[in-house]
């Protein structure tokens, strides 16, 4: 017995140190306002959040409507002072009334037997306060096309997703819808994150950081779009090549990623092949860095990758599940061999629906060692691929630095495939 009240003290004491936390935001954000004409500063949203624990104490006791009574209290006292200080400095934000509604609530989570929760979600109260300049800015920057894409991710992972059924159809089970949009939920997101972190680098970066951003969405298409830049502009030869040579090595991790959030059990064995080309590609982008040059802003005629539209991912989706069927059956009827034959046939355009496939049958029993061998071969026929293009479309210097990342790349997983083996 002498338990319990030690622990409501502690989540009371949470209740209190929400509505602090906030409060200090709130607090430091009106800094300057004259004392008394401020809705609530950091007294006030501490004794907030601790109204808000002490009303679910006592609805512990007398039933869940003090809680609501003490709600209704507090939204009451906000609506007048809000209309009070709105008339008197034409100020019609309600950010801080609604940020006390949530500490109350916050407060009354700790004492519910939510603690934790109710930190968490005073620590993110008081980020999203603070971080309103840099929201707000990043608002003003985002384009409609760039919202409705968010729109369109919400829509496939949050709506879409859970409404389809996690059963396997056609040959082996290999037409699961479930999994199969899950796969084009992934890349779309991993897209997303490339086209904003271009965004976010801005005109400055350069090269290199495109590259990188670059190889997280597309690298065949950052190289093709860099080719044609070089095609114009000779003199940024070296950097363009250092910019596809670092996408090509980012696309490597990013199926590393891909194979991890897959099949974890198959990232030990693909991680040292993989993992040794993406070295070797920083490696040579790193040497041709470091030659003295001058380093150019980014060129007009570089655009940022765009992000996904829902074309797009139901494209992904229809080539997934085409390959992913191809795979059963060149295993059921060519073994290994059919399936290394379609790795090297889907690498020409892209590694990630064979890596996804791949690392997918694998958790029905595929050897880990052929679907290495099938994800390295696709990621060698896509890199040779993109070395042909800037030789076809640039040529001159960035043709054959690209070309020699590229053979050192290849060089390297190689190697590494065969110590793998036990061969070499």
């Amino acid at each position: 017995m002498d338990e319990i009240p030690w622990r409501v003290f502690g989540t009371l004491g949470v209740a209190l140190a929400v509505g602090l936390l906030i409060g200090l935001e709130r607090g430091w954000h009106d800094r300057d306002a004259p004392e008394g004409q401020r809705v609530a500063g950091l007294r006030t949203f501490g004794l907030i959040g601790l109204l808000g624990g002490l009303c679910a104490l006592l609805a512990d006791a007398y039933g869940g409507v003090m809680l609501g009574l003490g709600f209704a209290g507090l939204a009451a006292t906000l609506i007048v002072a809000h209309f009070k200080s709105s008339w008197r400095t034409e100020d019609y934000g309600i950010t801080s009334e609604v940020a006390s509604l949530a500490t109350f609530a916050l407060g009354a989570a700790a004492v519910a037997g939510h603690p934790a929760p109710a930190a968490a979600g005073a620590v993110i109260t008081a980020t999203l306060l603070g971080l309103k300049p840099e929201l707000h800015a990043w608002l003003r920057r985002l384009d409609r096309q760039e919202l409705i894409a968010a729109l369109q991710l919400g829509l496939i992972s949050v709506v879409v997703l859970p409404l389809l059924p996690d059963v396997g159809y056609g040959p082996g089970g290999a037409l699961n819808p479930y999994a199969l949009w899950w796969l084009v939920v992934l890349i779309t997101a991993i897209s997303f994150v490339g086209h904003f972190a271009i965004r976010v680098a801005g005109e400055r970066r350069g090269l290199l950081f495109t590259g990188l951003a670059g190889g997280l969405a597309s690298s065949t298409a950052l190289t093709l779009s860099f080719a044609r830049i070089g095609r114009e502009h000779a003199a940024l030869h070296p950097w363009l090549a250092i910019g596809v040579a670092v996408a090509a090595s980012t696309m490597f991790l990013r199926m590393l990623v891909e194979v991890a959030l897959v099949s974890p059990g198959l990232l030990a064995a693909a991680a040292p092949v993989l993992g040794t080309m993406a070295l070797v590609g920083f490696g040579v982008a790193g040497a041709v860095l470091l030659r003295p040059r001058r380093a150019p802003d980014r060129p007009a005629g570089i655009e940022g990758t765009r992000p996904f539209q829902l074309k797009v991912a139901l494209q992904f989706a229809a080539a997934l599940a085409v390959i992913g069927v191809l795979s059963e059956l060149a295993g059921r009827w060519l073994g290994d061999r059919g399936l290394y034959l379609l790795a090297l046939l889907s690498g020409v355009a892209d590694v990630d629906a064979i890596t996804l496939s791949l690392a997918r049958m694998t958790e029905r029993g595929l050897s880990s060692e052929v679907a290495v061998r099938g994800m390295v071969i696709a990621a060698m026929t896509n890199t040779v691929v993109k070395s042909l293009m800037v030789v076809v479309i640039a040529g001159g210097r960035m043709a054959w630095q690209v070309a020699l990342a590229a053979a050192a790349m290849i060089a390297g997983g190689g190697a590494a495939l065969l110590l793998r083996l036990g061969i070499a």
